[in-house]
C-alpha cells in the first residue's frame, strides 16, 4: 500500500481555488452527509466544537469514504503533543489556532514532521522535526511501509493569523518554510482591532483584505471562513485560496427556524447569516 498523496496540499500549491464547509455539529453521520455535497474540504472543529480525539477520528473515518472532501482537522491549541495525536489517527491537514509569531510557526512545523536527514527544516541553523515515531492510524499499523520517510511531504500545516500582533508578525509568518497557508480568523481579528462582534466593520476588512494580498506576496495560499456569499467571492477574487463558504450549524439553524416559521405565524425567521465567522 502507498502512502496516500495530500490534493489539498497540492492544490494549494497550485493556486486552485478550494471551497470548504465548517464543521461543529461534531457528529460523523453529519459529517458524511456533508462530505457527499460536493466540497472541496471539511473543517472538523476540535476549537470550538465539543470534539475530542475519538470525535475527530470517527469523522475523519465518514469523510475517507468520499475522496473528493479534504478532511482538516482544527487542533484545540499548537501543543506539540496533541498535533501528534491529532496527525496519528490520520489528519493530513491540520489548522492551528492562534499563532502570533513565526517562532510559534516555526515550532508547528517542526511538531508536524519526523525528524529526518533530508528534511527542509532541518536546514543549516534550523531545528529538526520533533514529530514521535508510531505505527498509528496515520501509517495503516505499518502498511504503509514509507510512511515514516514520506508523511513530512504529505502534512499540510495551516496557521491562524487572528490579532493585532499576527498582523505586525504576519510577513514572517507567512515566510515561515514548512508553513502551506494562513487562514484569516475574522472573529478574532475584529476583537483583537477593538471591534468585538463586528467582522464587517472597514478597519477589520482592510486589514483582511491587506493580509491576504501580503500571505499571496510570500507564496502561500490565504484562507478565510465566512458565510456570506458576495464577501465570499470577494475574497476568492482577492487571491484567497481556500475559503469557507458556510458552516453545518450555521445552516441547521437558519432551515429549521424557517421551516418551523412556515407554519406558525409568531416565530420570528432566523436572519440569514451575514458574513458568520469563527
Amino acid at each position: 500500500m502507498q502512502t496516500p498523496a495530500n490534493p489539498f496540499k497540492n492544490a494549494l500549491a497550485q493556486r486552485q481555488p478550494q471551497i470548504g464547509l465548517w464543521l461543529g455539529l461534531a457528529n460523523a453521520y453529519c459529517a458524511e452527509i456533508c462530505a457527499g455535497a460536493g466540497f472541496d474540504w471539511l473543517l472538523i472543529d476540535g476549537e470550538h466544537a465539543p470534539n475530542g480525539l475519538t470525535d475527530i477520528l470517527a469523522q475523519l473515518q465518514a469523510i475517507a469514504a468520499y475522496p473528493a472532501a479534504h478532511a482538516i482537522a482544527r487542533v484545540p491549541v499548537g501543543e506539540a503533543a496533541l498535533i501528534k495525536q491529532y496527525l496519528d489517527i490520520g489528519a493530513q491537514t491540520l489548522l492551528v489556532p492562534m499563532v502570533d509569531t513565526a517562532e510559534q510557526a516555526a515550532h508547528l512545523v517542526r511538531a508536524c514532521r519526523y525528524p529526518q536527514d533530508d528534511d527542509h527544516v532541518n536546514a543549516p541553523g534550523a531545528r529538526g522535526g520533533i514529530r514521535g515515531m508510531a505505527g498509528a492510524r496515520a501509517s495503516r499499523w505499518g502498511r504503509y511501509p514509507h510512511y515514516a520517510k514520506e508523511a513530512n511531504d504529505r502534512v499540510c500545516l495551516l496557521v491562524q493569523a487572528e490579532t493585532r500582533t499576527a498582523l505586525q508578525n504576519l510577513d514572517a509568518i507567512a515566510a515561515t518554510p514548512g508553513v502551506d497557508g494562513v487562514f484569516i480568523g475574522p472573529a478574532d481579528l475584529s476583537a483583537s482591532l477593538g471591534h468585538v462582534g463586528d467582522p464587517n466593520h472597514p478597519e477589520v476588512q482592510t486589514a483582511i483584505e491587506d493580509a491576504i494580498a501580503r500571505i499571496l506576496k510570500a507564496g502561500k495560499a490565504p484562507g478565510i471562513l465566512t458565510s456570506d456569499e458576495a464577501q465570499a467571492r470577494h475574497y476568492l477574487a482577492l487571491g484567497a485560496v481556500f475559503v469557507a463558504v458556510g458552516l453545518d450549524t450555521g445552516i441547521l439553524v437558519r432551515q429549521t427556524s424557517a421551516l418551523a416559521a412556515k407554519f406558525k405565524d409568531s416565530l420570528a425567521v432566523a436572519p440569514a447569516a451575514k458574513g458568520s465567522v469563527y
